[in-house]
């Protein structure tokens, strides 16, 4: 078992290295925090303020000032930011820092209860066991218990052990926890709680630790045990906490408990940046400090090192109306920039289109694709975007949240959709029969060895002769893609037919989270309807444009790969250009945060998304949305940006057009792309107003082109549709 405690084996005795105590390595705010004397201080940092550098001088202006370095500890969140502070600090202070002791919460929970636990009765030699060891018991006593088997719907292994640590993490009970974010779950209450009781029993008899029991259980030996908290509390005069704003309360209750005696704590943090509550994390853990330790000292660093005035101007106006905080001012002495866009579209689509011809003029201004990141605020938002990205043949990676064709159930619903346009797509129909009652691997190749070879897979199939025990679900599959081939449907049609079969098998393979997977669906629902034929939908989500370009002789490594991040994942980086999308009523804040607590933390969202900016930042929002059930709702931006001062900003507008939903739109059609797939001559005699005929749409006249191989058609009679050149069979109409 490897155990991420770290410290610093630099025994660096450079005389050149300046000295910790230099005035002018450091600015006035960081300078009084890092040579602060003895007693608790908050050091509220502001982004990109410098507040590891902060840290460091602390521990090593402690070294220097004969503290011993054993007696200072340091707590981080990762192993690799104790590791990174621990050896600069060594080498800022001329001497080794291997004494320090530095690492995780639950790293120092495990040095500190082998060798203190035996006063709760803990030996040292427990073992300590990751998620995965920790699901294989809960699925060991799910079947001793009588809870799984065949026919059985019960929460799986995955989602007890969520709800299990959510309750510890969250310091909620297990009831409140299911009730709150679990509805659906509710009957198994009793269960649950068996489960825990039976969980916490095997984990004792065979000596056995997860890594909620670490902090559990060290917060135990310092409140249950005076000899133990003494023991504990003796080998530390100083404590250091990085990030203190994503503490649990758990974890704020054990720093109370460590600094008995001499409260030297220095915690650091930005309570405008907590915004990991789903984790845990407590918000009032950093405004509640200088009530638990009494006399703190509060220090604001609010010199900036990232971003230029311009974007601090707006994260400062974001974070002002803040109903708690701690009250500060981001200033930079960086000089020049241009001030954040705001920039409004009509639909997503014309967002994602905005995105990408920015992207691409600033690529043609010397920025790498690398510089530059989109963040939104849930995965799914950037789906539009993902399409859009993928027909101009740019290389993106998507962090936080599955790109569109990753998760299981998404690709579930596509393989039924690709096997209508290729019915000889073996990879795909193998997906579909799995799904189906008492079917397994042998028995779906078996099916699949029919169709090799046949002029018609579908016939194959209707005349393949299943076994009684699945006969029924066969049966079904098949009626359902006999309704799917009709000939009279559209896209939207195909998708709404394949949910009502569907919908049955999302709940039961997926029963733990099946609302949040549905809601996914939804999504991809939504896209479906803007397409007039299938095979456009299908190849735009085939969402691998790397080997595509290069068989086009395109290079997308060329100046690194774009990212694509949900904000949760993007906290602690920075890019020289952001945009962060989908800023609209609804969306952000989340449709259901509440007022209070969780609408203030979407806030504190916002203001981190801002600040990863360091020279361009771009605000989007569309003021047409699509629901779920494929209805057009009209929304504003969101709240926050309400609140700034339009001064901070500029407008950006383009010229209007008319788009397929009516109205305008604020863009021409796009320029041809360098990226850009080679496309025919054809492409050039399309333009709006046209009047064209489609083999089953009819008359139409071109509203838009909104990208290549496209065009925005409206249809007498079929109304508005998106079609793709490759597969439209279109007639020019003179």
């Amino acid at each position: 078992m490897q155990f991420d405690l770290f410290s610093n084996d630099s025994n660096s005795t450079d005389s050149s290295q300046e000295s910790p105590v230099n005035r002018q390595a450091l600015n006035e705010a960081q300078y009084e925090a890092a040579t602060h004397g003895s007693g608790p201080i908050l050091v509220i940092a502001g982004a990109g303020s410098g507040k590891t550098r902060t840290l460091v001088y602390r521990m090593a202006h402690l070294i220097e000032t004969n503290v011993a370095p054993e007696s200072i500890l340091l707590l981080t969140f990762t192993r690799r930011a104790a590791q990174e502070m621990l050896w600069r600090a060594g080498r800022l202070s001329n001497q080794s820092c291997s004494r320090v002791v530095g690492g995780t919460f639950h790293a120092t929970s495990n040095m500190l209860l082998r060798r203190h636990g035996h006063h709760l009765g803990f030996g040292s030699g427990f073992t300590i066991i990751d998620r995965g060891d920790a699901e294989g018991i809960i699925n060991l006593l799910k079947s001793s218990l009588g809870l799984s088997g065949a026919g059985k719907r019960f929460p799986s292994k995955r989602m007890i052990m969520n709800i299990l640590s959510g309750s510890i993490n969250k310091s909620r009970t297990v009831e409140d926890l299911v009730f709150d974010q679990h509805i659906h779950l509710s009957e198994f209450l009793d269960d649950l709680y068996r489960i825990q009781d039976h969980y916490t029993r095997f984990k004792i008899d065979h000596g056995l630790m997860d890594y909620d029991d670490l902090l559990v259980n060290w917060y135990r030996l310092l409140a249950e045990s005076e000899e133990a908290r003494h023991e504990v509390t003796s080998c530390f005069s100083h404590i250091l906490v990085d990030e203190y704003q994503d503490t649990n309360q758990l974890q704020a209750q054990i720093v109370r408990l460590l600094a008995h005696g001499h409260d030297n704590v220095m915690v650091v943090g930005d309570d405008a940046q907590s915004i990991y509550s789903f984790r845990g994390a407590d918000f009032y853990n950093i405004m509640r400090f200088p009530e638990q330790f009494p006399g703190t000292k509060i220090i604001k660093l609010e010199e900036n090192y990232r971003s230029t005035q311009h974007i601090l101007n707006l994260t400062n106006s974001i974070i002002s109306c803040a109903e708690e905080k701690f009250t500060k001012t981001l200033f930079t002495s960086i000089k020049g920039g241009v001030k954040p866009v705001l920039f409004t579209s009509r639909n997503e689509s014309a967002e994602a289109r905005f995105v990408v011809d920015t992207i691409e003029e600033l690529q043609e201004q010397g920025t790498n694709l690398s510089d530059i990141a989109v963040l939104f605020r849930s995965g799914f938002h950037s789906y539009k975007l993902e399409m859009e990205l993928t027909s101009r043949y740019y290389d993106f990676e998507k962090r936080g949240g599955l790109k569109l064709t990753e998760s299981a159930h998404i690709k579930d619903v596509l393989s039924f959709l690709r096997v209508l346009v290729n019915p000889w797509d073996n990879l795909s129909w193998n997906r579909i029969l799995l799904q189906l009652d008492k079917v397994g691997p042998k028995t779906a190749q078996k099916i699949l060895s029919t169709i090799r070879g046949s002029e018609d897979p579908f016939t194959e199939l209707e005349n393949f002769k299943p076994a009684p025990g699945w006969r029924d679900g066969y049966r079904k599959l098949i009626e359902l893609m006999t309704r799917l081939r009709q000939q009279n449907l559209s896209p939207a049609g195909q998708f709404d037919l394949l949910m009502e079969y569907y919908g049955p098998v999302l709940e039961k393979i997926y029963y733990d989270d099946y609302p949040k997977r549905k809601k996914d669906i939804d999504q991809v629902g939504v896209l479906v309807a803007g397409y007039g034929d299938l095979q456009s939908f299908i190849d735009d989500t085939t969402l691998d444009p790397p080997e595509t370009a290069n068989e086009t002789g395109l290079d997308n490594n060329e100046g690194g790969r774009l990212i694509l991040s949900t904000i949760h994942s993007a906290k602690g980086l920075e890019w020289d250009v952001v945009f962060a999308i989908g800023l609209a009523e609804g969306r952000f804040p989340h449709q259901n945060a509440t007022p209070g607590e969780q609408w203030e933390e979407e806030r504190r969202l916002l203001y981190v998304a801002a600040t990863r900016a360091r020279k361009q930042l771009y605000l989007t929002y569309p003021q047409e949305l699509v629901t779920h059930d494929r209805k057009f709702s009209r929304t504003v931006m969101s709240p926050f940006l309400r609140e700034i001062n339009p001064g901070l900003y500029e407008q950006q507008q383009k010229t209007s057009q008319n788009t397929g939903f009516g109205g305008t739109s604020e863009f021409h059609s796009p320029r041809p792309s360098r990226r850009n797939k080679p496309t025919s001559p054809k492409d050039s005699e399309f333009f709006p107003g046209m009047s064209v005929r489609h083999p089953f749409f009819g008359k139409g006249r071109v509203k838009n082109v909104p990208g290549p191989r496209r065009l925005e058609v409206a249809f007498d009679r079929h109304g508005d549709k998106i079609l793709h050149l490759d597969y439209a069979k279109l007639e020019i109409l003179v």
